[in-house]
């Protein structure tokens, strides 16, 4: 069995600015570099990695399915300021940098695709590889449905592992829910799907399949518990939930179950449509680590100096292990 580290590259990168206050711009993107390989870096020596595979993004066919799919951030692009709009752009110049240098410069697998998604990526991967280990670096909570006993996630920005059994700190302590006071728990990763696909999704403009649906059912309407617990036998509680409709805004008129496959179609990190799923097999096929590159740490080091990553540096060695590993097809 393989331990693969899937990077949800610039979901990471991009979050980890947030981490440092201040106006600083070269202290947010150092930072952004420290935590992604620190992430890295962590998640390999203590699960044992055998090779990391880097994510990164494209133009989602989700937008040529579902026209307002992640429409909203157009909007939140357009309404920064001149200054915000310049951080962005030296973000995207550095994140460029650092996926060049794992592509260019490592022996780690970097994906990519021009319809695809990172989480794409890192869902078929998963699918392609099922007697291995997974470990999903990511700050996400949309790979929680990915979840099972050999696949878990670390969050580099709060330091936490995500797994079926817990939630765990960089100390490997259970985490205590602040409202619970209880260690914290994700839940059934099939239920967070269902429930996310009847809510939607606000985040990435996915409408909801039932809006104002109630988790729990009352005596005389059926709520969202009722119907998932009859999903599979599709008896009364799942047909007279799902058969409801409902009028929105503009007078249309939606039935739920129309929409919830809708989103499921969107949601589902296992649902695309089949020329995506093959699109995906022949990217990773193409572009999976096949030549070892050779002095790896040479340039990790220059890496380093250019960027003044001084505390990465000193621990070259460690991040030299997981930049060397070349790619091992599981068994």
């Amino acid at each position: 069995m393989q331990t693969y580290i899937l990077v949800d590259t610039a979901n990471m990168f991009m979050r980890a600015r947030h981490v440092v206050r201040g106006d600083d711009m070269y202290t947010k993107i150092g930072m952004s570099y420290h935590i992604m390989f620190n992430s890295i870096n962590k998640v390999w020596r203590e699960q044992s990695g055998s090779h990391v595979v880097v994510c990164l993004e494209g133009r989602s066919w989700r937008k040529d399915f579902y026209e307002p799919y992640k429409r909203n951030r157009q909007a939140v692009i357009s309404a920064k300021t001149e200054r915000e709009q310049e951080e962005d752009a030296q973000f995207w110049q550095a994140f460029d940098e650092l996926q060049t240098f794992f592509r260019d410069k490592t022996n780690v697998t970097t994906l990519q695709h021009g319809e695809c998604e990172a989480d794409d990526f890192i869902a078929r991967w998963i699918q392609n590889h099922p007697n291995d280990k997974h470990i999903i670096v990511s700050s996400d909570s949309d790979f929680y449905q990915l979840l099972s006993p050999t696949v878990q996630q670390y969050n580099g920005i709060t330091q936490e592992l995500i797994t079926v059994e817990g939630v765990f700190n960089d100390k490997g302590k259970p985490v205590i829910d602040k409202k619970t006071k209880e260690p914290k728990v994700i839940g059934d990763p099939q239920w967070l799907l269902f429930e996310k696909c009847i809510r939607g999704d606000t985040s990435d403009n996915v409408f909801s399949a039932c809006p104002g649906a109630r988790k729990k059912g009352t005596k005389n309407k059926v709520g969202m518990l009722e119907a998932f617990a009859d999903k599979d036998t599709k008896g009364y509680n799942w047909n007279n939930f799902m058969l409801q409709r409902w009028v929105d805004h503009e007078d249309v008129e939606h039935r739920v179950l129309e929409d919830y496959q809708r989103n499921m179609h969107i949601i589902d990190l296992t649902a695309q449509p089949d020329n995506i799923k093959q699109a995906l097999d022949e990217a990773i096929v193409e572009q999976v680590q096949k030549d070892k590159k050779a002095q790896v740490g040479v340039h990790f080091m220059k890496f380093c100096g250019k960027h003044s990553l001084d505390n990465i540096s000193k621990n070259a060695g460690d991040h030299a292990s997981y930049l060397n590993a070349g790619y091992i097809q599981g068994v």
